[in-house]
């Protein structure tokens, strides 16, 4: 090109005069051109002249129009940095109530929040709760897998096996009570591969020691019941352990089935029928979500019972046996967070809480006239007064 023309649209330019080398907007004739180089941004060749042609046009010199781009340049990525990011998103698929987890899901908040996360400030949490229905869970973890959710953590097992089948790719947190490797959560603890990884919390595994202790608090017993939801993925576990266990004892068993408000009452009035001398309520969302319910049911038969949650316990149920589910439900919290900081679930070993917990109710033995054992009272790691 032989001509360029630039207007100066730069407050001040007028102070630099007509000095130096200057782009002009009016020039008649032919540019004058002394020098001649590849503009440093395009590689266009620039021409320039000495002066202006015409009177009174605001010009800028070559040094400051270079700045000027410069500096523009050096704003782009700075707008870039200040355009919002886009904020992870966790997918909760929960078997059970969000108030029967309130607890729990305080303990995973904390865990989270170790991890250097907070609902509503850096990440979002969208919440599925399937109410013990557990037919609503393939659903609902297909809809958080389509809404593509970062990390999707299931509470606890059925939970944890309906996200496994739903996806392979998105990670996934997890909470079981039972052993995660023998219901084909993980290939290992050590090594869990795929995407999945979580914790676990033992509560299957002492479901047996729950009848040694309702033995210890009431010798004389010699016929138990137990609660079991057949539609739990751990129920034939449960009740193949508890079975055994009564044999070893010498107790009578008797299983009634309960997944639904129906049968729960029907349970009870066959335990008034049957009157056993102690119940044993299996571990499972559905019967957790109903805590102070079955607590107050088995209050009324006066009918002594013990659980699988403290919950039950700070309900009015006289005694629970457990593992230690805050704290798993906190590791989980943690390793969601992990995971959203870019590490892979394959390479976070399956934690297992070994923390076993023994809670009394005294008022509740007291209503029932049950002397509780000293030795036994002396295990207890709360008493209720």
């Amino acid at each position: 090109m032989r001509r360029r023309e630039f207007i100066s649209r730069v407050p001040g330019a007028a102070q630099h005069g007509a000095r130096g080398a200057q782009w002009c907007t009016a020039d008649p004739g032919p540019l004058r051109t002394p020098s001649l180089e590849r503009s440093r941004i395009s590689g266009a060749p620039l021409h320039f002249v000495p002066r202006c042609t015409a009177s009174g046009t605001r010009v800028i010199g070559r040094r400051e129009f270079i700045a000027l781009l410069a500096g523009a340049a050096a704003a782009w990525p700075l707008a870039a940095r200040a355009q919002p990011q886009t904020m992870p998103v966790i997918g909760l698929l929960g078997s059970a109530t969000a108030t029967a987890w309130a607890a729990l899901l305080a303990a995973f908040r904390r865990g989270l929040s170790e991890a250097g996360y907070a609902e509503g400030r850096n990440v979002a949490v969208e919440y599925r709760w399937a109410e013990g229905r557990y037919d609503r869970l393939p659903a609902m973890a297909a809809d958080l897998a389509q809404r593509q959710v970062t990390v999707l953590v299931a509470f606890p097992t059925p939970a944890a096996l309906v996200a496994k089948a739903t996806t392979a790719t998105i990670p996934i947190v997890f909470t079981s009570i039972s052993n995660p490797v023998q219901v084909g959560l993980v290939a290992s603890l050590s090594r869990p591969g795929g995407n999945i990884t979580g914790t676990t919390y033992l509560n299957l595994e002492v479901g047996p020691k729950l009848l040694e202790v309702m033995r210890e608090a009431l010798p004389a017993a010699t016929t138990m019941a137990v609660l079991i939801n057949p539609t739990n993925p751990n129920a034939d576990t449960q009740v193949g352990n508890l079975r055994a266990a009564a044999r070893t004892l010498g107790i009578e068993l008797h299983v009634l089935p309960v997944s639904n408000e129906h049968e729960l009452d029907a349970a009870f009035t066959t335990l008034a029928r049957q009157k056993p001398g102690g119940l044993v309520v299996g571990g499972d969302p559905f019967l957790n979500s109903r805590n102070e319910l079955i607590a107050a049911m088995a209050l009324r038969h006066a009918l002594p019972a013990i659980y699988p949650s403290r919950t039950f316990v700070a309900a009015g149920g006289l005694m629970s046996y457990a593992g230690s589910a805050p704290e798993a439900y906190y590791q989980a919290g943690i390793y969601t967070g992990r995971i959203l900081r870019g590490e892979k679930p394959a390479d976070l070993p399956v934690q297992q809480t070994t923390r076993v917990e023994l809670a009394i109710n005294l008022r509740t033995a007291k209503a029932l006239g049950i002397d509780m054992p000293p030795t036994l009272l002396a295990r207890a790691d709360e008493v209720i007064e």
